[in-house]
């Protein structure tokens, strides 16, 4: 017999004071996270050098004498970096299912963490990602380098006030996208509108009459105040800014709590979904293999970070028209990406099913050369999607430029196999791969393995695109074999390694647990 009307939502008059209590968990939750810290100075040198490199990118191009061409240049792409960060805080936040997780959703099962806290802590965790480090950065040059040094501390307060506002709007749609995704045939409605969406913006990208568009309306009036603004109207626009950052974390926090009573669809159907049998493979190398890579493809985060690194980089090249000589450097960019899914941590995949597969009857080098052979599909795959569709404007490529693209390929899936299988076993972390918004490891973490591997494609794409450039194919070649030759002799050490009982079994201790 009902005795009062009841609804799990706070009303109205509560959501003030749930959002204080949201911030006191919060507080509780990072005191928590930075207690068990495995190398907490560590965090702190990090933390002291991710500032230093803030305040110098925001500071010394403004004293950087640079050609007129160049400067001009660097004006009109100003509103187009505006839109891009939008963009990226956008289309990352949708992928992850409303951002990073601040607590793990295990060890969270056991306290009682609001989804507002959640959300809030998603917010907190943003800047602790490389692309968003690195077009933080990006963009702060390029507005030292526009404005000068007379306004250059009122127009960077505007640029960081963007990027707040642009990270806080993406957490904010990220919710959105999450709360219809869970509804009635949410899964097809939100793909149906993903695929429209790219599809508009790779066709506006690729017409020149339309492609102001992009940038029109904010970013344009951001960037204009940037270049020639008075001091009140960067104050004004500022202001606005962080009003609308301030609302768009309460409608944030409205849309996580709407989610949260919901259940995910996504996650869900994986786990329910029932498998026909197959014949079993001729070895136990091919039914690990199809272990492996029907894991990967099951896991809901494996999947939509491969899709939205496989296509997303492609579009831009599409949209932007890019030429050859730049697509060589986009392999990496896409390896270096996929790796991080899941093959920093790659032992990960298992779970606490790694107690089942360390009984199974096969070789240690065997499991070894499974997982790397699917690690290595994933990013082979991935960064193919990315040429292909980049070559659709960029024409035929010359001799040097295909080999080159072929070598560059190749060489930086090598690269980040034999890294991930390194720290694999260095650096074991237990986690739950099933959840949409999991990570292979912590959040700081993440981001020195992603600036180490950034550097080193990155480094490695540009060889390739110099060597191109000047159409010498002798030295590409005998520069891959020597890289891949380097990256084989990693692999099999790791093989090695990972054939040593103790060392395995500390490694399954940990990510079983």
């Amino acid at each position: 017999m009902p005795t009062a009307h009841f609804s799990p939502e706070p009303a109205a008059a509560d959501r003030a004071s749930e959002m204080r209590r949201a911030v006191a968990d919060l507080r509780h939750l990072l005191w928590f996270r930075a207690a068990t810290l495995k190398r907490p100075r560590a965090v702190v040198v990090a933390l002291a050098i991710f500032g230093v490199v803030t305040v110098l990118a925001a500071t010394v191009p403004a004293w950087v004498d640079v050609a007129p061409g160049a400067l001009s240049r660097t004006t009109r792409a100003l509103p187009a970096a505006l839109a891009a960060v939008a963009a990226i805080s956008v289309a990352s936040a949708i992928a992850g299912g409303g951002g990073r997780e601040l607590l793990a959703r295990d060890p969270a099962s056991i306290h009682p963490i609001s989804p507002v806290t959640d959300h809030l802590g998603a917010l907190v965790l943003a800047p602790l990602n490389t692309g968003w480090l690195l077009q933080t950065w990006l963009l702060l040059g390029f507005t030292a380098l526009v404005a000068g040094p007379e306004r250059l501390f009122g127009v960077q307060l505007l640029t960081l006030a963007w990027v707040v506002a642009a990270t806080v709007l993406g957490q904010a749609v990220a919710w959105g996208v999450e709360w219809i995704r869970r509804g009635p045939r949410g899964v097809r409605v939100v793909r149906i509108a993903i695929t429209v969406a790219l599809a508009l913006l790779a066709a506006i990208g690729a017409t020149p009459d339309v492609r102001s568009v992009l940038v029109a309306g904010p970013a344009r009036i951001s960037a204009t105040a940037i270049e020639r603004g008075s001091a009140g109207s960067v104050a004004l626009i500022t202001i606005v800014l962080m009003a609308v950052a301030v609302a768009f974390i309460g409608l944030g926090a409205r849309l996580a709590t709407l989610a949260a009573t919901r259940q995910p669809r996504d996650e869900g159907r994986q786990e329910t979904r029932t498998h026909a049998a197959r014949p079993t493979p001729a070895s136990g190398r091919a039914m690990l293999i199809r272990t492996d890579r029907a894991s990967v493809w099951r896991s809901v985060p494996l999947r939509r970070g491969t899709l939205l690194l496989a296509i997303a980089p492609g579009l831009v090249a599409l949209a932007g028209g890019l030429l050859w000589e730049t697509l060589i450097l986009l392999p990496g960019l896409v390896a270096s990406g996929c790796v991080l899914l899941f093959g920093v941590n790659l032992w990960c995949l298992d779970g606490r099913g790694m107690l089942w597969r360390e009984t199974l009857p096969v070789a240690p080098r065997t499991v070894v050369v499974a997982r790397a052979w699917v690690l290595a599909e994933v990013l082979l795959g991935a960064a193919l999607i990315t040429i292909a569709l980049g070559a659709i404007r960029a024409g035929v490529p010359t001799p040097s430029e295909a080999l080159a693209v072929v070598l560059a390929l190749f060489t930086v899936v090598g690269q980040a196999v034999s890294a991930g299988l390194r720290w694999s076993e260095k650096s074991p972390y237990a986690v739950d791969l099933r959840s949409a918004r999991a990570t292979p490891a912590p959040p700081l973490t993440m981001v020195g393995y992603s600036l180490r591997l950034a550097l080193t494609t990155t480094f490695t794409g540009l060889f390739f695109a110099t060597l191109a450039a000047v159409e010498r194919p002798r030295p590409m070649i005998a520069v891959a074999v020597v890289l891949l030759v380097i990256s084989a002799v990693r692999i099999a050490r790791a093989a090695s390694r990972w054939s040593d009982p103790v060392r395995r079994a500390a490694v399954v201790a940990v990510v079983s647990a």
